[in-house]
């Protein structure tokens, strides 16, 4: 008789929320076992890979010309294909330190909004890089409303807003299917993106990514605070070329981001626009689900609700949502089965 698909015979098996910022690793009987950045530092000379997540993330913007810091995944999707695969490899292989051969069955998250050929781009990674065949996916709204312990298959509506680190995906699920979604590709980036432009608009201040994303996390907010607060920025004197210090307040980085917020709140308009009248009546009564890491940005909750008049709360576990979400699939399979996309008809 043979093994089901969810067992686990030869590796471990593994779902994997494989983030334009980060990529988070579930592994079945055992919960998150790795959690990095999704950056790969390579040698031009050579070709060599010098180093993969967190350690390549330190080398951002500290290395010669010949080594550059390469993000391999941009707005959800694969933009390097061959720097993903690679990616992806060196993840299987820290999971499976032991067994160098193992070819685990995959599960893992994409963007709703993705074509079939960008997801098959996906799926064909994941095999390349070491995954049995068939890789499952699951589209990343569902998997967030699975994590954040949503009951998706109630006929009843559930909406999600999961903001990654490039893209937002807003869905109303009901009956463990998708009724009404809108994916944006706007997402944390976006935020750092935004700072780093408003400070070398306004200061002539250049900044590095990591230091946007510091102050995003820090002292960045969506909505007025009851008392607002100040912080100092290094970053380079665009006229002088020296390192040059500045102190901003909330209310100008909350004005710097104003664009991004607003394109998230717009997803969440236009889904509830697309929503059935008797969905959209349980949206109102349950609330909006914040999930992703885009969604501890402060004081978003309080704008959603603001502009769409409808509660809204943030997940309990927002930043682990999806990949908890996808490793549910694997550890109760049968049950959740419906809501994986194994083949390209599916």
């Amino acid at each position: 008789m043979s093994a089901p698909w969810y067992s686990n015979v030869i590796g471990r098996d593994m779902a994997v929320d494989l983030g334009t910022a980060n990529t988070v690793v579930y592994v079945r009987g055992q919960g998150i076992v790795l959690n990095e950045p999704s950056i790969v530092t390579i040698n031009s000379r050579t070709g060599d890979i010098l180093a993969v997540g967190s350690e390549a993330k330190r080398m951002l913007g500290r290395t010669p010309s010949h080594i550059h810091s390469i993000r391999p995944l941009k707005d959800g999707v694969i933009a390097d294909f061959d720097i993903c695969e690679k990616m992806l490899r060196y993840f299987i292989q820290r999971v499976h330190q032991r067994n160098r051969w193992a070819k685990p069955r995959m599960v893992i998250c994409i963007p709703s909004g993705i074509t079939g050929v960008e997801r098959r781009a996906v799926q064909e990674a994941a095999e390349y890089a070491g995954a049995r065949k068939p890789v499952m996916v699951i589209e990343e709204p569902m998997a967030a409303a699975i994590g954040a312990g949503l009951p998706i298959h109630e006929p009843a509506g559930n909406m999600i807003v999961d903001i990654g680190g490039g893209t937002t995906e807003v869905a109303v699920i009901s009956m463990g299917g998708i009724v009404a979604a809108e994916s944006s590709r706007v997402g944390g980036d976006e935020f750092d993106e935004a700072i780093m432009s408003f400070m070398k608009r306004e200061y002539s201040l250049a900044l590095g990514e990591r230091t946007a994303e510091e102050v995003k996390i820090k002292i960045a907010s969506a909505y007025p605070l009851e008392e607002e607060f100040y912080a100092e920025i290094c970053g380079r004197d665009l006229v002088t070329g020296l390192p040059r210090t500045v102190t901003v307040t909330t209310q100008e980085i909350r004005e710097a981001i104003e664009e991004p917020v607003a394109a998230v709140i717009d997803a969440v308009k236009v889904t509830l626009d697309k929503t059935p009248p008797e969905l959209a009546a349980d949206v109102m009564e349950r609330g909006i689900v914040l999930a992703g890491g885009g969604s501890l940005l402060l004081g978003l909750d309080t704008a959603v609700e603001a502009e769409t008049g409808m509660p809204c709360r943030r997940a309990k576990n927002p930043l682990y949502a999806v990949v908890l979400g996808s490793g549910q699939c694997l550890e109760q399979f049968d049950v959740m089965r419906q809501v994986l996309i194994s083949g390209p008809d599916d």
